[in-house]
């Protein structure tokens, strides 16, 4: 029982989220109504003042009190924002300014009418698009909209009041409310203000009572509005109860799936389709079968289904789109996998004659469906479509096509007429089922059917007696005729699809080849800006179109950079739209209801995790084909993940740079402290001895000290020195400053300096009587002299030899350096040239510079080095020097 009890992890995790998002949002507060003239400003300003009186920064964003005293009077004391006047036929317009809300950013904004529509020119279409970013700006607002203005309810409104609202606002909206406010009040009473004068002008009072104000119809609105309240107040408590875990079991949820069409009635479906889903507190998805058929349809026919698909996503859907030719086999597949309980799809209004050839989609559906319960909608006319459509100009009538049936015809009835005294007529047939077949297969299907009634009539005048005339003698030859009808009918359709088919697998191919190329182009891309770059062709070649990808400046910001302007597709004018997008995540621009005057549809690249950049699209038409549509996003999509896939790698090569830097760092503390640390013990034991008790030494023991303190000092000054030396050539802070130099003065110099290290051990210097100067750095290479010298007198026993010879090789110098120690362990001849390599010899001191410095410094002056062992023992340095040309020659007697 108690296992039942405990919280789910997911859930709890969810709510986390939700509330963490919540909190980074405004508080929306909508007062709902029934209609107009209940009270909604009234009571949203009357809470106003409520807030004000509290301490809250209340200002008026746009408030209509349609000259209303008792309204008007509840503004007073309230700051208002100056509305921004926008030009539009002639009237100038005093629009809410957006901008300017933002930018004042008070704690609580009152802005009236939810649903109004902006004047061309707004950066959103409607009102409760600038709500929302107010809302996402961490702005609390308050609102007013009326029930008939909700997208589901729209044709239930229009049937019942016999007026169709222009003006909505998506469930979403509603739904993403904080608080619900109903301002109800009785009909009687309603009707009472409006008499008086309180809603409306006297005049325009007595037409609305006898319109919209008619008693049955306020009846009905405040029925749905009393419905669509207390459906929030249900999914409160039930938002409460799963919060506080009130319920121990899983309750099973249902899941809806409407089909959707070309059909005008698309819309109402989907409404219809939100209602149920709302009542049954189940998911809903919104899909459309794309069939063979669908791309010979008229393009205002096929943007008739992308509109459909965008309000259903306004009212909160999960939009699919399939593809078969079989509607109700792909339907039924999906909405298996799905687990869908219900399937919701128009009536098919054909006629009984047409049930009678072939089942219709729901016959279809109620014979497959099995456990799947199906509904089927009524679509009658009178709900308008959103938008209006154009009407397609008629298709011309194509005369070559049917002339080139005659003439295949002309050319049966000559093949007939050459074999009708040795072939009887059923044989002859056939020369004119030929033709119908040939022109079924490179035509349109009423050519093909011109083509079989031309064929049957030429076969009558021509092979049936009596000739040349349609007379029969004998009715058998009428079913001859009527079989060649139907036969040339069954072929132009089936050929009429297989060619529509064939079309469609064409289109189908032509996309995947798109989006193939476009993921395979970009996969090897590891920089964003490049595979911005790739995209970006790849899209303009396959759009016909002008396209640009923006990315971030800087964290958050997107910028048309002023010296590229001239040669971007957009004007500069449209940054804020691209920042818009990108802000939001949504798509905005040309064809969009969203900022829809500008000159490029603006979509958000959409990662994994973030929003990336932003595309722009200037394609030929406004909006393009739903197809392009479809692509696009896809496009958008795949380029998103390219670009968060490049700065995925470029991070992790940051790491991978951390990680090594720090192994680096981690070798330097690791190598460094020891032998820092070892010196400064014996100065500071040396130096402290001497200070304590100088009194009681012998001047032979200061002396010592004294000696130790100076080899320690020189020990320090030489790791520090090697430290610094090393950080000034990687970072290529050291020129190579070469002059001509002979060689064994250099290596005099770094013995002189090394003769302590190397103690008494034998020094063979073996350098040809006649080797001429090298063009080098005289100061770097006596360093690296120094170095090895150094290394070998730590790796050599004393009185051991060491070795350096030099002769002319390859155009240039080599030198090598043996001696008689331990030699290299396996597999250290190339580590010992990294730095804090100290190889795995014990007892000695250092900090595994001195060959780096070496190597670093050969490398410099374009040489080369290698280590490897002596066969009769110990190690071998080989150094490699170009001679750096001819040295210049010295004057006789200089």
């Amino acid at each position: 029982m108690m296992e039942q009890d405990r919280p789910n992890p997911d859930e709890l995790l969810e709510r986390a989220t939700q509330h963490a998002q919540k909190e980074q949002r405004g508080h929306l507060k909508i007062f709902f109504g029934a209609s107009p003239g209940v009270g909604k400003t009234f009571a949203m300003l009357e809470a106003a003042q409520i807030q004000k009186r509290a301490g809250i920064d209340v200002v008026v964003g746009l408030v209509e009190t349609h000259r209303r005293a008792e309204t008007e009077a509840l503004l007073d004391g309230l700051p208002a924002l100056a509305r921004r006047p926008v030009a539009h036929r002639g009237v100038t317009v005093q629009e809410f300014d957006l901008d300017a809300a933002l930018t004042r950013r008070p704690e609580l904004l009152l802005v009236d009418e939810l649903a109004h529509t902006n004047a061309p020119g707004s950066r959103h279409r409607q009102r409760w698009q600038d709500v929302l970013e107010l809302i996402d700006a961490g702005i609390n607002v308050y609102t007013t909209v009326n029930v008939q203005h909700l997208d589901s309810l729209n044709d239930v409104v229009a049937q019942v009041t016999g007026v169709t609202v222009r003006e909505t606002i998506p469930d979403s909206v509603l739904d993403q409310a904080d608080e619900i406010s109903l301002i109800d009040l009785p009909v009687e009473e309603l009707r009472q203000r409006l008499e008086a004068g309180k809603v409306y002008l006297p005049d325009q009072a007595q037409r609305a009572m006898t319109g919209f104000f008619r008693p049955g119809n306020l009846i009905a609105l405040r029925e749905m509005a009393l419905r669509r309240t207390a459906d929030r107040v249900d999914a409160q408590m039930r938002s409460y109860r799963r919060e506080h875990s009130i319920h121990a079991t899983w309750p099973v949820t249902e899941r809806l799936i409407v089909c959707i069409g070309p059909s005008p009635f698309s819309a109402k479906l989907i409404r219809a389709a939100k209602r149920m889903a709302e009542r049954l507190q189940a998911e809903w998805i919104v899909a459309f079968v794309e069939t063979s058929q669908f791309s010979t349809m008229p393009p205002e026919v096929r943007s008739r289904v992308l509109s459909s698909l965008r309000l259903a996503e306004q009212l909160g859907a999960e939009t699919v789109t399939l593809s078969g030719d079989r509607i109700a086999d792909s339907l039924l597949r999906y909405a298996r996998t799905r687990n869908v309980s219900k399937i919701i799809i128009g009536k098919h209004a054909g006629s009984r004659w047409s049930r009678l050839v072939r089942n219709s989609l729901l016959d279809d559906l109620i014979a497959d469906s099995g456990d799947i319960e199906v509904c089927a909608i009524s679509g009658e006319p009178g709900a308008p479509l959103a938008t209006a459509q154009p009407i397609a100009p008629a298709a011309p009538v194509p005369w070559l096509a049917y002339t080139q049936a005659a003439l295949a015809v002309g050319a049966s009835i000559l093949a007939s007429l050459a074999f009708r005294d040795s072939l009887n007529p059923t044989n002859l047939l056939m020369f004119y089922l030929l033709a119908v077949v040939v022109v079924a297969m490179r035509s349109s299907q009423s050519v093909a059917l011109f083509a079989t009634i031309f064929s049957v009539a030429a076969f009558d005048f021509f092979c049936v007696p009596p000739y040349f005339t349609l007379a029969v003698d004998d009715w058998q030859y009428l079913v001859t005729f009527g079989v060649i009808v139907t036969v040339g009918a069954i072929i132009s359709g089936l050929t009429g699809r297989t060619r529509n088919q064939a079309a469609y697998a064409v289109d189908r191919e032509a996309r995947t080849q798109a989006l193939y190329r476009l993921t395979k182009e970009m996969a090897g891309e590891t920089r964003a800006f490049d595979a911005a770059r790739r995209a970006t062709a790849i899209s303009s070649e396959i759009f016909d179109a002008k396209v640009v990808v923006f990315l971030e400046d800087e964290p958050g910001k997107i910028s048309f950079r002023r010296r590229t302007t001239d040669f971007l597709p957009v004007p500069q004018t449209e940054e804020g739209t691209a920042q818009w997008v990108f802000d939001h995540g949504q798509k905005a621009g040309r064809g969009m209801d969203t900022l829809p005057g500008a000159t490029a549809l603006y979509l958000p690249l959409k990662g994994a995790e973030s929003v990336v950049g932003v595309m722009a699209v200037i394609l030929p038409t406004i909006t393009g084909t739903p197809e392009q549509q479809h692509l696009l996003d896809n496009f958008a999509s795949q380029t998103a993940l390219a670009i968060e896939r490049a700065r995925a790698t470029a991070t992790a090569r940051e790491a991978q740079l951390q990680v090594a830097t720090e192994q680096v760092r981690s070798g330097l503390l690791s190598a460094v402290s020891h032998d820092l640390r070892t010196p400064l013990a014996s100065i500071t034991g040396a130096a402290t001895t001497l200070l304590s008790q100088r009194e009681n030494l012998s001047a032979e023991t200061q002396n010592e000290l004294l000696e130790s303190i100076a080899q320690e000092a020189e020990r320090l000054s030489r790791l520090v020195n090697n430290l610094l030396e090393m950080t000034r050539l990687e970072s290529g802070a050291v020129s190579v400053n070469r002059d001509w130099h002979p060689l064994e003065e250099i290596v005099g110099a770094a013995l002189r300096r090394v003769a302590t290290q190397l103690g008494d051990r034998r020094v063979v210097i073996d350098l040809p009587a006649h080797l001429p100067p090298v063009s080098v750095d005289d100061v770097l290479i006596e360093q690296l002299f120094l170095n090895l010298f150094e290394n070998a007198a730590k790796y050599t026993p004393p009185g051991s030899l060491i070795q350096l010879r030099a002769r002319p090789d390859r155009a240039g110098l080599l030198i090598e350096l043996s001696d008689s120690g331990p030699g290299f362990a396996p597999g250290d001849e190339k580590l010992v040239w990294e730095k804090f390599y100290r190889g795995t010899s014990t007892g000695t001191r250092g900090a595994g510079l001195g060959l780096a410095i070496c190597r670093s410094i050969v490398v410099a002056h374009g040489g080369t080095v290698e280590a490897a062992n002596q066969p009769t023992g110990g190690a071998l340095i080989r150094i490699w020097l170009p001679l750096g040309g001819n040295p210049p020659k010295v004057p006789p007697g200089a």
